[in-house]
């Protein structure tokens, strides 16, 4: 384990590093979440748009809470960062659990489409990520 000032010091200089990313990932989401809506439209109606609309939305969401809660949490102590993670991630399954079983619970045609709008937008968040952190990230810390 590192000592508490040694990793904090190159973030000390670029404040901002912890959230950098999340304009690009959240523009290729509306992106994504667009075409899709238009895809669900054309395939299965307006529930189907709005569902996978919602889903890619809800995972969004899930990640930018994520992304700042623990930026905050790492910028106060890095040591904060395990700890509000499990807790946000077990509050955030449970939520998303009870949500998934109330919505289901109603019928609604969108149903299957917001699984799949869930779907994509976990794919296209890791990807885009993926790429930020392996051309964009890598960049400016090479110099």
């Amino acid at each position: 384990m590192a000592e508490p000032g040694v990793a904090a010091e190159p973030a000390a200089d670029d404040r901002g590093w912890r959230l950098r990313h999340l304009p690009v990932l959240v523009a290729v989401s509306a992106g994504v979440a667009a075409l899709g809506a238009a895809a669900g439209g054309v395939l299965g109606g307006a529930d189907a748009a709005l569902g996978v609309a919602a889903g890619v939305a809800v995972t969004v969401a899930s990640y930018v809470l994520t992304t700042v809660v623990l930026a905050w949490a790492d910028a106060r102590n890095p040591q904060l960062v395990l700890p509000f993670g499990v807790g946000l991630y077990v509050a955030k399954f449970t939520l998303l659990g009870g949500v998934m079983v109330a919505v289901a619970s109603t019928g609604w045609a969108g149903v299957v489409p917001l699984c799949f709008g869930i779907a994509v937008g976990v794919v296209v968040w890791t990807g885009a990520h993926i790429w930020w952190l392996s051309t964009v990230h890598a960049r400016r810390t090479r110099g």
